[in-house]
């Protein structure tokens, strides 16, 4: 059976803790491939600082060269709000025959309750979750929230990697370099279209 990972999030802007992360996923829980599916209006968060088209060239300049990751369109192509769990319904839909796992990191496992029909997205997938040295989290309440959850989770040891896409594009913001903290195709493509700079959320110091 193929296994898929599914590693959403904005991508504003992707950048080399995407990509570690989502190769460790791949290596420990045995994944085909790993597809990156930039959202198209998370709920839970503000509106991004990249427009959706700007967001999807990021990515695929980030994943290109990597034959395991691809980019999915899942979230942007269909109409809102953008709940995970019906992309994963799509996803079950465009990929019948593979098993699907979630990739995300412990505090979104904490915070899982709070999503929209929680139980139903863990049917249509496995978690995949990163659990970073020294975290811990309080499995029998969210058993006690989300029945089965336990069985659908799978570990993936993972480094405490420092890189933020808020911190990328507070960087950009001030002038600073960001060399080393994404691949140089995305930050060329930032230079390109002059993205972050300028902007008000993130003109403080780095």
């Amino acid at each position: 059976m193929t296994r898929l990972g599914i590693l959403g999030g904005t991508f504003d802007p992707p950048h080399y803790g995407h990509l570690i992360l989502a190769e460790l996923a791949a290596d420990s829980l045995t994944l085909d491939r790993v597809l990156f599916a930039p959202a198209a209006d998370p709920p839970h968060k503000g509106a991004p600082r990249a427009s959706a088209e700007q967001r999807t060239a990021l990515v695929e300049r980030a994943i290109a060269g990597n034959p395991r990751f691809a980019l999915s369109r899942v979230d942007l192509d269909r109409p809102g709000p953008h709940y995970t769990v019906d992309m994963l319904r799509l996803l079950r839909q465009e990929f019948p025959g593979a098993e699907l796992v979630f990739l995300i990191g412990g505090d979104s496992l904490r915070d899982l309750p709070m999503w929209s029909r929680p139980g139903e997205l863990i049917q249509l997938a496995r978690l995949g979750v990163m659990r970073r040295p020294g975290s811990a989290l309080n499995l029998a309440r969210l058993e006690r929230d989300i029945p089965g959850i336990r069985a659908r989770v799978d570990w993936i040891d993972a480094p405490q990697i420092d890189i933020s896409a808020t911190g990328i594009a507070r960087r950009v913001s001030a002038g600073l370099s960001i060399r080393y903290q994404t691949p140089d195709a995305v930050r060329a493509y930032i230079e390109a279209h002059n993205l972050y700079r300028n902007d008000p959320e993130t003109v403080t110091s780095p």
